[in-house]
């Protein structure tokens, strides 16, 4: 699979990975505001067998085949969240009243 990755220039060592290249609209606008501008930085096959030095190659591809892109941040920041798919209503909406 072709990826395409994109450093972030606000954020240091965050790297974006897209599945398809500038595909930014398929991105929450919240994680656009926290990463600012993007430079892109290389283009990557990526399959299963390939070993990345920091993230898990299994949870990359899934990520990109899934939503279609990945969020790669320094070991010692948490921002798991971000790549989650955005709600689309609230945990309220679901209780039984």
């Amino acid at each position: 699979m072709p990826c395409f990755v994109y450093a972030s220039l606000r954020k240091a060592g965050s790297y974006l990975w897209l599945a398809e290249r500038d595909a930014f609209a398929r991105l929450p606008e919240s994680l656009l505001l926290l990463l600012g501008e993007l430079r892109f930085v290389m283009e990557v096959q990526l399959d299963e067998q390939r070993k990345l030095p920091v993230e898990d190659t299994t949870q990359v591809l899934a990520h990109l085949r899934e939503q279609g892109w990945h969020l790669q941040v320094p070991p010692n920041e948490t921002l798991a969240a971000a790549n989650h798919l955005p709600y689309t209503h609230s945990p309220q909406d679901d209780r039984d009243e």
